[in-house]
């Protein structure tokens, strides 16, 4: 076990969420202007380093290009941030391990919907889905989205005043602090595994912002926390 996740070794269940909301509660917290800045490193394309990757679409497009307009990136919170009502504050308005650079259009699409399979094509993003009450992201981004929401159940356990995040086997979460769909998040999460973008993003946030998301180093410890019922 490296030593960041030493407290973790051996735990499961309860005993094992508890260790890492302890370890990865320890970071540096932004402010929502500085997101911008982390995310041209987070999410910088390994081909092209004047461009960020955008989460839904795949494109890759200057960094440069950032703010509110048509085809401009904008900053997704994946957790959506109605849930909880966190909004831009720092805290988990702020952190970058669920923030992502998207299409302006294609986050405005997605909104506050939990997860789910199914729907209509989106259109700009032709393989992302939705309707009334779900998105459903491409494959080669599924496991990842899976990863950050789980990310946030854990780090965000209502102590110090903050928000008790938690995920919900449900769509239709908003604006409870919940998220869904659980399930649907954990078949994600296998059938999508980490790859060395999000292993390198990993990184570099742990650069910028201190802490490390588990679900990527140690993607068993889902089953572990959420066994299938």
């Amino acid at each position: 076990m490296e030593p960041y996740y030493q407290a973790a070794a051996g735990k499961t269940g309860e005993a094992l969420k508890d260790a890492l909301n302890n370890i990865i509660s320890v970071q540096k917290k932004l402010t929502y202007s500085q997101v911008w800045d982390a995310l041209k490193q987070t999410d910088e394309d390994p081909n092209n380093p004047n461009n960020v990757i955008l989460l839904y679409t795949g494109r890759s497009q200057a960094k440069s290009t950032n703010g509110g307009n048509v085809n401009d990136w904008n900053r997704e919170h994946v957790w959506a941030k109605s849930h909880g009502d966190f909004g831009t504050s720092v805290g988990p308005g702020t952190d970058i391990h669920h923030l992502r650079p998207t299409d302006v259009s294609v986050n405005g699409s997605r909104g506050h919907l939990d997860f789910d399979n199914g729907g209509q094509s989106q259109g700009e993003c032709a393989d992302c889905y939705l309707d009334g009450d779900s998105f459903e992201p491409p494959n080669r981004v599924k496991g990842d989205i899976a990863r950050m929401l789980m990310y946030m159940d854990v780090r965000y356990e209502g102590e110090g005043g903050e928000l008790d995040l938690e995920l919900a086997d449900k769509v239709n979460t908003y604006p409870t602090p919940t998220h869904g769909k659980k399930s649907v998040l954990l078949q994600w999460h296998k059938q999508d595994p980490v790859d060395a973008f999000e292993m390198n993003r990993n990184n570099v946030i742990q650069s910028i912002q201190g802490n490390r998301n588990p679900f990527i180093d140690h993607p068993e410890w889902a089953d572990l926390i959420w066994p299938a019922s």
